[in-house]
């Protein structure tokens, strides 16, 4: 239920917001802004909603969270009319169309400058430029004016900043089939008077007497009923997603687990290797099987093999399978502990917005989680770490190692590579006054490796130097470069290490 038009009068007349000034500007999620004012030492902060069937304008009370990311439109109001002054607020009509003219003064008067004032609006072009009326001996002050259009309609709701010739700056929501576009004219409705005199009958305000002021009814109202910011309908809507998602979780665990099960039998592929070089000898060369008497057991196996393949080549084939479940279940230890964690994670989130009183906070936490992860804006190529404090980033091929050195290291940074074998290139923020580490140089510098072909090498060299010595190979393939100054490292790849870089990876992702 939206408001109407003497409940937005009434609002109006209670926020009594003529002469205040906008001290800042929040938008905690895509249709909802807050406008911090401040007036004769009262301040408020006034909600404006756009939602479907929660659209309104009103003081609130409640603590107004950020967005995770600073939001287009909260940022073009900010370079805008932060600071603004409300020469006045209507609503025009009975149309739910509130009129806010703002206005504020961006250049002082210059030193020593006559008595004699000339305002210039940046919206209108003046007659003189502000040269030749210094020239004159007055004194100028530069002052912008706007207009900021809010719309109080249920299913067209829209905040639009325009000049004060209607043209439209910046809209809350960009909708060409009703012109609200930039550079787009606004067709501010007409005021008709009888449709004034009729809404006084035809549109009762609810009843509030049980609150201080119809602002707070309306606050606490929105807040328990609204489809979108109602805790209660936030509250099922997370109790959906926790369910849908733990049982996701749940079920991937139990993948894990039932695979590291499976490898629990490797030490049995390695017999079978075993018994397949001690009866060597059977191979016909035509048959699949090899059938043996198991000399642990004493029973009688009967093991696959290829007959093209004599015993060493069939055995080697037994003991690869071997050192994978091997390696395989060492990993997989890793894994289950990481999705464990993530359970816990994703209980304490649940537990956290249960317990959250504020239903914008509860939106934004849901928001933030429901976000598919194709859709989550990557701010560089490769993967990163944070390792106490330290920041590494990795590029996997020669386009990630280029487009990292193009953009997003410094001179002082530090760069590793493997020496004598094509990878990628890590990199180490510099941090102001400290040296790097030497286990997180060892960090990196495994990172290096296994992001190269000499990954399974053993023993390796790498070579690293700051950023600033690195120069560009001429006419050489991308992202090739020459160091200088460069020192040597050499180390044997730790697989501790790296599985403890992707823990704190995967938890930083949780």
């Amino acid at each position: 239920m939206s408001l109407n038009c003497n409940e937005i009068n009434l609002i109006l007349e209670e926020l009594n917001l003529e002469g205040a000034f906008i001290q800042d500007i929040i938008q905690p999620g895509y249709d909802t802004l807050a406008l911090y004012t401040y007036k004769e030492g009262n301040a408020k902060t006034v909600l404006i909603c756009t939602a479907q069937n929660s659209v309104r304008l009103n003081e609130t009370r409640r603590k107004i969270t950020k967005n995770d990311k600073p939001l287009r439109f909260m940022e073009f109001l900010r370079a805008r009319i932060k600071g603004c002054r409300i020469n006045s607020v209507e609503q025009i009509g009975v149309e739910r169309v509130i009129k806010m003219e703002l206005s504020r003064l961006v250049e002082e008067k210059p030193k020593g400058a006559a008595k004699g004032t000339v305002h210039i609006s940046l919206v209108k072009k003046p007659v003189l430029s502000k040269d030749e009326i210094e020239a004159q001996g007055e004194s100028v002050e530069i002052e912008e004016n706007y207009i900021l259009y809010i719309k109080l309609w249920n299913n067209a709701a829209n905040v639009l900043l325009c000049d004060t010739d209607g043209t439209i700056l910046e809209p809350m929501f960009r909708r060409p089939e009703r012109g609200e576009m930039k550079d787009e004219k606004f067709a501010e409705p007409a005021a008709d008077e009888q449709k004034v005199a009729e809404a006084l009958v035809r549109f009762p305000v609810r009843e509030w007497s049980e609150h201080p002021t119809f602002n707070a009814y309306i606050d606490w109202w929105y807040s328990e009923h609204s489809d979108t910011l109602s805790r209660e309908s936030l509250l099922e809507k997370a109790e959906k997603w926790y369910n849908s998602t733990r049982s996701k979780k749940e079920s991937a665990l139990k993948n894990l687990e039932d695979k590291q099960e499976s490898f629990k039998n490797a030490e049995q592929l390695k017999h079978q290797g075993d018994l397949i070089l001690s009866y060597g000898y059977m191979i016909d060369g035509h048959s699949n099987f090899l059938e043996c008497e198991d000399y642990e057991s004493g029973k009688t196996v009967r093991l696959m093999i290829d007959p093209k393949k004599n015993a060493q080549d069939n055995a080697a084939e037994y003991y690869k399978k071997y050192k994978k479940a091997i390696s395989g279940s060492e990993e997989l230890v890793h894994d289950i502990e990481i999705m464990k964690k993530q359970l816990e994670k994703l209980d304490a989130l649940y537990e956290e917005i249960k317990n959250e009183k504020n239903p914008v906070k509860i939106e934004q936490l849901l928001r933030r989680d429901t976000t598919p992860k194709q859709q989550q804006k990557k701010t560089h190529p490769g993967l990163d770490y944070t390792v106490d404090g330290w920041y590494i980033l990795v590029g996997r091929d020669a386009n990630e190692n280029d487009e990292l050195l193009r953009h997003h290291v410094r001179g002082d940074d530090l760069w590793l590579h493997v020496r004598d074998f094509p990878g990628g290139y890590v990199f180490i923020k510099a941090r102001k006054g400290k040296t790097v580490p030497l286990d997180i140089l060892l960090d990196a510098a495994n990172l290096a490796v296994y992001y190269s072909k000499a990954r399974n090498a053993g023993k390796t060299d790498l070579y690293y130097t700051h950023v600033k010595y690195l120069r560009r190979a001429k006419n050489g393939p991308k992202g090739l470069v020459l160091p200088t100054q460069e020192k040597n490292l050499c180390i044997e790849p730790d697989k501790s290490r790296l599985a403890r870089l992707d823990s704190l990876r995967a938890e930083s992702q949780l």
